[in-house]
């Protein structure tokens, strides 16, 4: 378990800028799963039961502006940066996980 720091930056503006901490790596990715379904209830506010499927998920991910996350690395006591193509395989392999455990 890596103390994880999500930095996310919507839109092109840096006051939109906000940044989140997680326990762990997965926290992090669930993190990220959960701004998407809020964007998408913000979006879809009368529609009872969201879904989606990882290509939205990723396509929502390619239009923010930014989205990073820094991981502790224990070795040397400091924080590793990972861009969006990092974070999209971590949540590729979360749900496949997850969706592996249903059966």
């Amino acid at each position: 378990m890596s103390h994880t720091i999500l930095l996310v930056q919507p839109g092109q503006r840096p006051e939109t800028r906000t940044y989140s901490d997680y326990e762990s790596v997965n926290d992090c990715m669930e993190g990220v799963c959960k701004i998407y379904e809020e964007h998408l209830k913000r979006r879809n506010p009368n529609t009872p039961t969201i879904t989606y499927d990882i290509s939205q998920l990723f396509d929502f991910i390619d239009q923010l502006a930014d989205l990073s996350c820094l991981v502790y690395q224990k070795s040397t006591n400091t924080y590793a940066p990972y861009n969006k193509d990092w974070i999209k395989e971590k949540i590729y392999v979360l749900l496949r996980q997850a969706a592996g455990q249903g059966d």
